[in-house]
């Protein structure tokens, strides 16, 4: 059975398309991402899938489920972890996770059963009886998802999780993500980091509410069949510029270790080298490299914006 299926789904806010005609579906047991910038559509997507907001078209299922008609039975079964830390800040670690164990009337016994697993994925243990608000945001995470935890939910949704960690905490936490889905449970994670994006099972790019690419990070790579040249420079933002004057704005990416080139109009290695040589007078280091994430998901998205012009 599939947990998640999204059937030609849209939803506005007054002028607004926030979510257009999208379809997909999320394979159980695996971490499903959705990758895309602040106002993409994201935060949309999830409080729909777990009943928060009402779609306007199209049908989102549960497990079979219409969500729509079934909200009782999605909140039962789900476990969403929004962008802002939604916990009781004046009530302890213990006393956050023994009120979410009697919110989903999960036994005591069974109550503290689980809370010495998940102490032990959380490293939460020590910090029992310290309040919620004086946590770090990592632990604040790690708390929230083992609120979540508490009912042994069959999918977990978490809207940018790692958004102000630490970079310690962020990999701590994947790790947790990493063996829940082991256990398998189904995991919806939305990130704006592409190093996030590749340790999804499979992601959708999305941008102005549109998928613009969903697969394995790896198939979306390797589908791309547009060669990409990088031009190393101590000012990037100089050499781009320059290049923008003469050459497709579109197919230019200004990145910090110099100016990334997408050569859709497959002028070549030394074409490319020829005109940059000419435009700037100097002598800039030109080499091909392999598409990233990045790399293709700022493509699509500048496609997008040429078609919506």
């Amino acid at each position: 059975m599939i947990p998640v299926v999204f059937e030609q789904v849209s939803k506005s806010y007054g002028n607004v398309k926030a979510v257009n005609n999208i379809s997909f579906k999320i394979n159980e047991g695996e971490i499903f991402g959705l990758i895309g910038p602040d106002g993409a559509g994201k935060t949309t997507i999830m409080r729909m899938l777990v009943s928060l907001l009402i779609a306007d078209a199209g049908k989102i299922t549960f497990f079979d489920k219409e969500v729509e008609s079934n909200n009782r039975y999605v909140r039962s079964h789900v476990g969403y972890m929004p962008q802002r830390f939604s916990l009781y800040q004046d009530l302890s670690v213990e006393e956050n996770l023994g009120f979410f164990g009697d919110l989903f009337n999960v036994p005591n016994d069974l109550q503290q059963h689980r809370l010495k697993r998940l102490y032990t994925f959380s490293k939460l243990e020590p910090f029992k009886k310290r309040f919620a608000g004086d946590l770090s945001g990592g632990m604040k995470q790690k708390l929230a998802l083992s609120c979540m935890l508490m009912h042994e939910p069959k999918v977990m949704v978490l809207d940018e999780p790692t958004f102000g960690v630490d970079p310690v905490s962020r990999i701590e936490l994947w790790e947790i993500l990493d063996e829940l889905r082991k256990e398998g449970i189904t995991l919806i994670v939305s990130t704006p980091y592409m190093d996030e994006a590749e340790k999804c099972d499979r992601i959708g790019l999305i941008n102005y509410g549109q998928i613009l690419g969903l697969d394995t990070p790896a198939n979306i790579i390797n589908n791309f069949d547009v060669a990409v040249y990088r031009a190393q420079t101590e000012t990037p933002h100089i050499l781009y510029n320059q290049l923008v004057k003469t050459m497709n704005e579109q197919n230019i990416q200004l990145y910090a270790d110099g100016v990334h080139i997408i050569d859709h109009d497959k002028q070549g290695f030394k074409e490319i080298d020829k005109k940059m040589q000419n435009i700037t007078g100097t002598k800039n280091r030109l080499e091909k490299k392999e598409p990233s994430l990045e790399n293709i998901f700022l493509d699509l998205m500048q496609r997008q914006k040429t078609a919506d012009a």
